[in-house]
C-alpha cells in the first residue's frame, strides 16, 4: 500500500520571531507547572528504551543518533584533489568549534573502501570551503550525495556555480549566501576502540575568509536567519526549514543574583 501523497511545499511560510514558550517563568518553577510542560511530563509514563551501544549494530546506532540529534546544520563542502579534480558533498555532522581562532568541525564517516574523496582531498591539499545550504537550492545540494562513479562530476549534475575563492584553491558555491574558506587546522582519525579500524575523520578547519551576501544581513551586520533560509538535517531522509524563532536572553548574575539568593533562602 503506497503512502499518502505529501502536501506541497509551503512557499508562503515566513520565519518570524515570537515570545518565548514560557514568558512567566520564575526561579525553580517545575516543568509541569505549565500546560505544555504538564503534557510533556506525562509522556514519561510510556517508559524508557535504553540502548547499550556496545551491544548494538553500528547502523542502528547511526539511525538513532541522527534522529535524536536534531536539527543539524549541514556543511556543503567543496574540495579539490591533488590533480585539481573538484568535489562537492554535504555533511551534517558539522558545527562551529571556537570563534578565536575561528574553527569549524566536519566529521566524515569512512566506508570500508577507504577515505571518502572529501576527507582525502582535505588531508592532502589542506584546503576546502564550507557553504551553507538555503531552501531555494536544497535539491541541487542533495543530488551531490549521489553514490556516483568517480568520473561523474557532482558540480555538473548539481547545476550549481563554482565561484573562485580568495585564499584557497577550492571554489565556493556561488548560490550560497554564507560561505567560509578554510585551511586544515587538524585532522583526527577516528578508530573504533574494539576493532581498531578507522571509521571516520574529524576535520577541524581554520576559517580564513567568510563570504556574506548583503541581502541576508540585518542592520547590525550579522546574518538574519529569516533571510538566509538555512536548511537543517533531521533523521532518515528528512530535512527541516527554520520556522518561528524566539529570543531568550542569557541571565546575568549581576542582574539576577540578589533575587536568586532570596529565592534560595525560601527553599531551605
Amino acid at each position: 500500500m503506497s503512502a499518502a501523497p505529501l502536501p506541497p511545499f509551503n512557499r508562503e511560510a515566513k520565519a518570524k520571531l515570537t515570545e518565548n514558550p514560557n514568558p512567566t517563568f520564575k526561579y525553580g518553577q517545575k516543568v509541569e507547572a505549565t500546560e505544555d510542560g504538564e503534557r510533556w511530563s506525562e509522556g514519561e509514563k510510556a517508559g524508557w528504551t535504553v540502548i547499550d551501544t556496545s551491544k548494538e549494530e553500528a547502523r542502528k546506532i547511526y539511525t538513532l543518533m541522527i534522529s535524536g540529534i536534531v536539527p543539524r546544520p549541514i556543511a556543503f563542502v567543496s574540495s579539490l584533489s591533488e590533480d585539481g579534480t573538484a568535489n562537492l558533498a554535504p555533511f551534517s555532522w558539522f558545527n562551529q568549534v571556537t570563534h578565536s581562532p575561528p574553527l569549524i568541525s566536519v566529521s566524515i564517516s569512512q566506508p570500508t573502501s577507504g577515505l571518502k574523496d572529501t576527507a582525502h582531498n582535505i588531508k592532502t591539499t589542506k584546503q576546502f570551503t564550507v557553504n551553507i545550504i538555503s531552501e531555494p537550492f536544497i535539491e541541487n545540494a542533495n543530488i551531490t550525495s549521489l553514490d556516483s562513479p568517480a568520473n561523474v562530476s557532482e558540480w555538473e549534475i548539481s547545476g550549481l556555480t563554482k565561484e573562485p575563492s580568495i585564499h584557497v584553491k577550492a571554489p565556493r558555491v556561488k548560490e550560497s549566501a554564507f560561505s567560509m574558506e578554510c585551511e586544515l587546522f587538524q585532522a583526527v582519525d577516528i578508530t573504533h576502540p574494539d576493532t581498531g579500524k578507522q571509521t571516520g575523520t574529524l576535520i577541524l578547519g581554520l576559517v580564513k575568509y567568510i563570504h556574506l551576501r548583503n541581502d541576508v544581513l540585518n542592520e547590525r551586520g550579522t546574518v538574519d536567519f529569516a533571510k538566509l533560509k538555512p536548511i537543517g538535517r533531521l533523521g532518515d531522509i528528512s530535512y527541516a526549514r527554520v520556522g518561528d524563532a524566539f529570543r531568550l536572553p542569557r541571565p546575568e548574575w549581576a542582574v539576577e543574583g540578589e533575587k536568586i539568593k532570596e529565592f534560595l533562602k525560601t527553599t531551605q
